[in-house]
């Protein structure tokens, strides 16, 4: 599990990079999985950055950060464009 205090480090260390940051923690959505039979669960949070440049090397090494220090197998990160309307 992870602490408040964690995540809101993450959310204030995001928002100085990158000028602001949106997590949905506060109601963690639950991720099931099938692994060798076996049903495993997981508690899911999701955090949403809007930047104006896609910076692939940033977001692969803050992934790779996360997967280490979230001692996660993997950390999805996804990027899409958005047009304002």
């Amino acid at each position: 599990m992870v602490s408040k205090e964690w995540f809101d480090e993450f959310l204030k260390e995001l928002t100085q990079k990158l000028g602001g940051a949106t997590s949905l923690v506060r109601a963690p959505g639950e991720g099931l999985w099938r692994n060798c039979g076996m049903t495993e669960r997981d508690n899911v949070a999701v955090t949403e950055v809007m930047a104006a440049k896609l910076a692939p090397e940033f977001w692969r090494s803050l992934r790779q950060r996360l997967e280490t220090e979230l001692s996660q197998e993997q950390i999805v990160i996804r990027a899409q464009e958005v047009i304002p309307l």
